[in-house]
């Protein structure tokens, strides 16, 4: 595998290198011992797969409160996304900003998400599949959601002739407010 640091401190674009032959190819997906070289977080504690029908399917931005905030481990197996990432980081050089990386069944990337950041991706084709590996089970009651044309992160979305954009995706706050909230609340 080779990784290759995103603009975002502690978040990798992981490359798949291929073994073809005349039969296929092999590749390995993932590596204990290859990620904690790298400084990366190895607990895997769910294995999660979502498949979306339409292109320009929207889903996100999540992220989990602590103590349940989680690391990701992202691939797209069928059709392609844009997968995005926000560093939600306070202290971090990088705080409130996006970066966001091109995963297709085809270019055989996958993307390392580290705790506290925000998810996201759209499909950039119909029919896909996306596999995501976490670090802690999904609690519930710590799940937040920052709106995904939040105007201060300013996500460059691909141009579609539409968004498909759940209810809860649509409806959730913005990132100033969210924080906003939480400096109140302390």
């Amino acid at each position: 595998m080779i990784f290759t640091e995103s603009r975002l401190q502690g978040a990798f674009v992981v490359s798949l290198e291929k073994h073809e032959d005349g039969r296929g190819f092999f590749a390995r997906s993932y590596c204990t011992r290859e990620f904690a070289e790298h400084g990366l977080k190895t607990d895997i504690s769910q294995c999660n797969i979502a498949y979306t029908k339409q292109k320009g399917t929207i889903r996100g931005l999540h992220y989990q409160l602590p103590p349940y905030e989680e690391v990701k481990f992202t691939r797209c197996v069928q059709g392609g996304v844009l997968d995005v990432i926000v560093d939600l980081r306070k202290g971090s050089p990088t705080f409130g900003q996006y970066d966001s990386v091109e995963l297709t069944a085809e270019n055989f990337k996958a993307l390392y998400v580290p705790e506290n950041f925000a998810h996201a991706y759209i499909t950039l084709t119909d029919d896909v599949v996306f596999t995501y590996q976490v670090s802690r089970p999904y609690s519930p009651g710590s799940e937040r959601c920052i709106r995904w044309d939040d105007p201060d992160i300013g996500i460059h979305w691909p141009d579609m002739e539409r968004y498909i954009v759940s209810e809860k995706d649509g409806n959730s706050p913005y990132m100033r407010e969210i924080f906003r909230q939480e400096e109140e609340n302390h």
